[in-house]
């Protein structure tokens, strides 16, 4: 087929209303578009038969992870560059309007005939399997108990190696602290964990309980450090493995106790602290209210709650809202971002007065443009770790990610929020903020 890549280039300028601001390579080797410009290769004509069935987003990101699709050049660019037709043409609408949007496309000459052309491109063929890395099964209603673990256990059971390789030695995933581009990943991670201590003003002999411990960062810092008993807890079993060997070697056995177990079947509180860090992003709308009041009956009076949590930008119909179907079906399945006034506004009708609110969106960019580095740098031993599918998941992900707090489509806060007694004394200083 000549010239695939010209045609497919028109064909897109004629559906979105805009040349391609990438170059486009097809798999008979014809290109075209911008010179200098980072390169979409189409390595298959199966990609175009992926869009055919699966239009979108989700065509789109199975054919990145089949590798029938791939980028040369700097991939941040790339994604920068094609945000603006891909995730900033406003808001999808509720399904009612999504449909009826989708019934008038069909009756538009102009799409009918791309469509053909399109058909023509890439050739007769069934719909091609979803690559094996994508989550096709609902395991009961959303945000219960065994769905959450299905789903937690896609994201995080991929293998402690693979983390190791993406994360570093800290083994900490989620957004770091940084106090200049300059500081190494590991410093801003072990900042990071030191801030939340100091914001729950941790001291020897209380016990703090660490929801969604991961692989035991915050436990054993906060154990080592500042002197607590520790419990942490995460539904991933080769998280909960790796977690219990750090606290072994560590010699902490004693001081730190790491579970299986969900948050909503910890039995044993009261606790004096409470840290949350990347895990409420899990929880769904469905269940906040839920989290939120299980967190206030596990703390003490006068007890403390750091809830760390990425938020996304409210929306002027917030019906409208649908998590992303790449993220849904590769990464974090029923994981859901709300604003960080509702996070406050539901911490509050909880019981819990929230008295801090720090907005930390560029220290996430910078962090996850090391992990993307990691990645790249190992990235044949990452794909062997995983799979090659499951690298390419993470690499994208961790990208678009940094590009999306970049840009402030999404940020993340971390709220300092206190069992406050009914007389009022919240036991925090008059100037909290140097959090001493």
């Amino acid at each position: 087929m000549a010239d695939a890549a010209g045609r497919i280039a028109t064909l897109a300028e004629e559906v979105l209303g805009t040349p391609l601001p990438i170059r486009v390579r097809a798999w008979d080797q014809s290109e075209t578009g911008p010179p200098g410009a980072p390169t979409l290769v189409i390595r298959r004509r199966r990609a175009l038969r992926r869009l055919l069935w699966r239009p979108g987003e989700l065509g789109l990101a199975r054919g990145w992870v089949a590798g029938d699709l791939d980028v040369e050049g700097d991939l941040y660019e790339a994604l920068d560059r094609l945000s603006g037709l891909l995730w900033e043409r406003g808001p999808a609408g509720p399904p009612r309007s999504r449909l009826r949007t989708g019934l008038q496309a069909l009756r538009d000459p102009a799409l009918r005939t791309a469509a053909r052309r399109l058909i023509a491109l890439a050739g007769p063929g069934l719909p091609p399997t979803p690559p094996r890395e994508e989550v096709r099964t609902s395991f009961g209603p959303v945000h219960s108990l065994r769905r959450d673990r299905k789903a937690i256990s896609h994201h995080y059971d991929v293998g402690n190696d693979f983390y190791e390789l993406v994360l570093g030695p800290s083994m900490v995933y989620s957004c770091a602290y940084w106090d200049g581009p300059d500081s190494t990943l590991e410093e801003a991670q072990r900042a990071k964990l030191d801030l939340v201590c100091r914001k729950l003003a941790l001291k020897p002999g209380q016990r703090l309980l660490d929801v969604g411990c991961g692989w035991g960062s915050m436990v054993l810092h906060a154990a080592r450090e500042y002197g607590v008993s520790a419990v942490g807890v995460t539904l991933s079993e080769e998280q909960a493995a790796y977690a219990r060997k750090r606290v072994a070697d560590h010699g902490l056995t004693d001081q730190v106790e790491i579970r299986v177990q969900d948050y909503r079947e910890v039995p044993d509180g009261p606790y004096d602290a409470i840290s949350s860090i990347g895990m409420a992003e899990h929880v769904g709308a469905v269940r906040y209210a839920e989290y939120t009041a299980i967190l206030h009956g596990l703390l003490r009076p006068g007890g403390r709650l750091l809830n760390h949590q990425i938020a996304r930008r409210p929306q002027p119909d917030e019906e409208a809202y649908h998590v992303d179907k790449f993220i849904d079906r590769y990464v974090f399945p029923d994981g859901e971002l709300a604003p960080v006034g509702r996070t406050v506004t539901q911490l509050e009708a909880a019981g819990f007065e929230v008295r801090d609110v720090e907005a930390i969106r560029e220290h996430y960019a910078l962090t996850l443009r090391r992990w993307v580095a990691n990645l790249e740098r190992s990235w044949a031993r990452g794909m062997r770790l995983t799979s090659p599918g499951r690298a390419r998941v993470w690499r994208l992900y961790m990208a678009a990610s940094a590009l999306s707090f970049e840009r402030n489509r999404i940020g993340v806060n971390q709220i300092l929020a206190v069992r406050t007694p009914e007389g009022g004394a919240s036991g925090l200083p008059l100037r909290a903020r140097d959090w001493r």
